[in-house]
């Protein structure tokens, strides 16, 4: 079991008593000329300029039909569970490592969960699983692409035509990620984006509904805007809006697209130096993970990964939380990720158990995140490194 002590995401917010924190949300050049001149423009509430900008870069990047931004990812996956018009019994197959959202979003309409296991390569889906745990309640498959590495989209998406079921890409770790040469999030009937602190690209709390479908937009905007044709309005299309369909409140203040277009207009930079971050890692731990039955992330030859983080798989649980204290230890905040779905409280509610899913049970215990955030010195990521490499409590 693993200690309440131990660090875990929640360890961010007090991550000030720490010599190197785990992350450091980045700030860009222009957020705060942005928030002045969204404040100026007296449009500061949802789909302002700011948030059309911030849209039109995704539809030119990702070459999709339609993005609308939300107030965070889970929303975004929410929304999916409406327009797939989810309903009691469904059944949603996603992997078990992964964030509560991922799920979340589906149960909340009635949908049981169909928990699979993981690849132990790229942390993944097991596509290999999918098919035979189809049955005729199975509405949607939600591929998780971990760490920003894509998921075998090709299979998957094989699988969802011949049976006629959505997919759904969780793409909160992917962004500007790729796929045998193609963006990530451009591959399901939707893909949902994050823009949380920890994330890529940030504005503290957001995220992004893909659609790669024409059908569900307009659709999609009504539920977005509380169950309104109130886009149409603005747009004007109608000379009044209405209540429509049923729907929520999730457009998030143009002030806060203001925060992300300024990220994302440094994308590349961004990008270049977690890069740069991400290989040093690779370079300088290689022996020292190959002496010691360590193992550092696989990334396949068809994916280009986003750098979103860098972990590695201690060779069981003791030797990753003796790694953790030593690093705490040493002024380090390295922490573990997603604990099993199938395992949890609700989990264990929809018949989960130990040795449904054996690798995720496995690489939950294992993983440990170090360090990764855009503002990491050259001389800090040295001394975590050169601290990895001086630990001997195995």
């Amino acid at each position: 079991m693993i200690s309440s002590k131990s660090p875990n995401i929640d360890s961010i917010h007090r991550a000030g008593q720490y010599r190197i924190p785990f992350n450091r949300p980045y700030l860009s050049k222009h957020e705060t000329q942005y928030i002045a001149e969204a404040l100026s423009s007296g449009h500061i509430s949802g789909d302002g300029t700011f948030t059309k900008k911030v849209s039109q870069f995704f539809e030119n990047t990702l070459a999709n039909k339609k993005t609308l931004l939300t107030t965070s990812c889970t929303h975004a996956l929410e929304m999916t569970a409406l327009l797939l018009d989810i309903q009691p019994g469904d059944e949603v197959l996603v992997p078990s490592f992964t964030f509560v959202s991922t799920i979340n979003a589906f149960v909340l309409r009635g949908a049981r969960p169909i928990f699979i296991d993981i690849r132990p390569d790229t942390l993944n889906i097991d596509e290999k699983l999918i098919a035979g745990l189809i049955t005729k309640k199975t509405k949607a498959i939600v591929p998780v692409h971990y760490a920003g590495v894509a998921a075998e989209m090709d299979v998957i998406l094989d699988i969802a035509r011949e049976h006629d079921i959505a997919v759904i890409e969780d793409n909160a770790h992917g962004l500007l990620g790729k796929y045998k040469g193609r963006y990530l999030g451009s591959f399901g009937n939707f893909a949902t984006q994050s823009f949380h602190e920890t994330k890529n690209f940030s504005c503290g709390e957001g995220g992004a509904l893909i659609i790669n479908n024409n059908t569900y937009t307009e659709r999609a905007e009504i539920i977005r805007e509380k169950g309104t044709n109130r886009s149409r309005f603005y747009r004007g299309q109608v000379d009044k809006y209405t209540w429509q369909d049923i729907g929520s409140s999730y457009l998030p203040s143009d002030i806060l697209a203001a925060i992300l277009l300024s990220q994302l207009e440094e994308a590349e930079y961004i990008q270049a130096t977690r890069a740069k971050i991400w290989h040093y890692y690779h370079e300088h731990l290689a022996d020292w993970a190959n002496k010691n039955k360590v193992i550092l992330p696989t990334v396949p030859d068809d994916c280009e990964q986003p750098y979103h983080m860098f972990y590695m798989l201690l060779p069981d649980l003791t030797a990753r939380q003796n790694l953790i204290e030593y690093l705490k230890s040493k002024g380090i905040l390295a922490v573990y990720h997603y604990l099993p779905l199938h395992l949890s409280d609700m989990g264990e509610k929809f018949g989960g158990k130990i040795g449904d899913c054996p690798i995720t049970e496995s690489i939950s215990d294992r993983l440990l995140r170090l360090p990764f955030f855009v503002d990491l010195s050259d001389e800090d990521q040295k001394y975590v490194v050169d601290s990895i490499l001086d630990f001997k409590k195995w």
